[in-house]
């Protein structure tokens, strides 16, 4: 098995690639600024704003369905998911997180397609708040693996 160590000197390359982002507008706060990491972080490293595409879901666990439909559609190199499930009094956030996490991750499965994970689990909305690179860090994974994928 070959591993190829990360080189944190060389800064990969988004231009060219078609990117999706899917953003949940569930304490949409955080979701916007989620998305705004993710944008500046893609846009930094050469991915042209018509090569990045927003939509918006209601809540976290609408986002793997319409990232299954982006990667049907083939006009995307790579997709990110960003949302966040804050824990309540009941199991809801179970539930919500445990089957947005698991939607996603089939999403890049099924299709081999890069798929940023951006769904933070919190126990409350000040430790979202203080999450706010996520956005960046989903993106950066996305495009990583974009270009791991291409080695192979």
């Amino acid at each position: 098995m070959q591993r190829s160590s990360p080189k944190k000197t060389i800064l990969l390359s988004a231009k060219n690639f078609r990117f999706g982002l899917v953003v949940s507008t569930f304490n949409r706060e955080i979701g916007l600024r989620l998305e705004k990491g993710a944008r500046h972080f893609l846009e930094e490293r050469g991915a042209e704003k018509s090569n990045i595409q927003t939509f918006f879901v209601p809540g976290a666990f609408e986002i793997p369905l319409l990232l299954k439909k982006l990667a049907e559609s083939g006009k995307y190199d790579a997709l990110v998911a960003l949302g966040v499930v804050i824990r309540g009094e009941t199991a809801h956030f179970d539930y919500v997180a445990g089957e947005a996490s698991r939607g996603i991750a089939q999403v890049a499965y099924d299709f081999g397609l890069p798929v940023g994970f951006g769904l933070l689990t919190t126990e409350n909305k000040k430790q979202a708040l203080d999450r706010g690179d996520k956005g960046e860090e989903a993106a950066s994974a996305a495009l990583e693996m974009i270009h791991q994928l291409k080695k192979v």
